[in-house]
C-alpha cells in the first residue's frame, strides 16, 4: 500500500530533506503520513484551484515543487490552501531546494538536459548551479530558440553578450544571483527563471549570455519526469499532472 510516508522514503534516495538550504521547508507539511494514497496530484505550486482539481480527482496527496506553508501562518482563513487542505483530507508533500539540489534527478539536472547540456554536475562556485557543455557550440540565438522549444515558452527574454555559446550553466527559478558563479566557473550563458537588472548589468560586463525563460517554465520540466518516475515506482497508484496550474504570464 502506498502512503505520503512511503513517497517521502523514496524521494530520500535522491532528494533528501536534510540536504535542503536552511531556510526552506520540505517534506509531509499538511496531513498523515500512514494514510493510503491510491491517487496523487502533481503540481509546482499548490493553489486552490490546485485544491480544488485533487479533489475533484479524488486524490489523497498533492505533491508540489513550492512549499505551501512557508512564511509563519499569522491567519489560516476558508480559502487558504492549509485549511482547503485540512478540510478535504488531502495531504501535502513538498519538495523545494532539496529537489533544486538533487544531482541525479533534480530541476536543475532536468532543466540541463531539456536544453542539451551533456552531463551537467553541480558546480561547487554556486549555491543552486549546474554546468555542463552542448554537443557542439551555437549561436546565442539559436539556443534561445532551443530553450523557448524545449520549455514550451510563449516567449523569452535573453541578451548576446557572448554571441556564441557552449559551456551552458542553468540555476532554475529566482536563480539570477547563481550568475556571479557562473562568471567564475567559465559559463558562457546562464539559464534561469528570473534576473535583477543589476545581474543583468555584470552579465553584460562579465560577457556572460542570460536567457530568462520564466520562473514557472524553468522548473515546470521537471513535473512530467516526476510523474513518470513516480509512476513506476509506485504502480499501485496514480500520479496525475495538474491541468489547471500555469503562471498565466502571455507575450505580445
Amino acid at each position: 500500500m502506498t502512503t505520503a510516508g512511503k513517497i517521502l522514503e523514496w524521494f530520500e534516495n535522491f532528494a533528501p530533506l536534510d540536504s535542503a538550504m536552511d531556510f526552506d521547508n520540505v517534506g509531509l507539511l499538511v496531513g498523515d503520513g500512514n494514510a493510503p494514497v491510491a491517487s496523487a496530484l502533481l503540481a509546482l505550486d499548490i493553489t486552490p484551484s490546485v485544491v480544488e482539481e485533487a479533489e475533484r480527482l479524488g486524490c489523497e496527496l498533492i505533491i508540489s515543487h513550492h512549499p505551501v506553508i512557508f512564511s509563519p501562518l499569522k491567519r489560516v482563513d476558508s480559502r487558504s490552501v492549509p485549511y482547503m487542505l485540512a478540510q478535504r483530507g488531502i495531504a501535502a508533500v513538498c519538495m523545494h531546494t532539496n529537489l533544486d539540489l538533487s544531482e541525479s534527478f533534480g530541476v536543475n539536472t532536468c532543466l540541463a538536459k531539456a536544453v542539451g547540456v551533456r552531463e551537467p554536475q553541480k558546480s561547487p562556485l554556486g549555491e543552486c548551479l549546474f554546468i555542463g557543455e552542448l554537443e557542439h557550440a551555437i549561436g546565442i540565438a539559436e539556443f534561445a530558440l532551443t530553450v523557448k522549444n524545449a520549455l514550451g515558452c510563449e516567449g523569452l527574454r535573453y541578451t548576446n553578450a557572448k554571441p556564441t555559446v557552449r559551456v551552458v550553466a542553468v540555476s532554475s527559478g529566482a536563480g539570477g544571483s547563481e550568475i556571479y558563479a557562473a562568471a567564475e566557473a567559465g559559463a558562457d550563458v546562464l539559464v534561469t527563471g528570473e534576473i535583477k537588472h543589476h545581474e543583468l548589468n555584470f552579465a553584460n560586463e562579465a560577457g556572460v549570455s542570460v536567457i530568462d525563460a520564466g520562473h514557472f517554465k524553468s522548473e515546470d520540466i521537471v513535473i512530467s519526469p516526476l510523474q513518470k518516475y513516480l509512476s513506476a515506482a509506485f504502480p499501485d497508484t496514480k500520479f496525475t499532472k495538474s491541468s489547471t496550474y500555469g503562471d498565466r504570464i502571455k507575450y505580445i
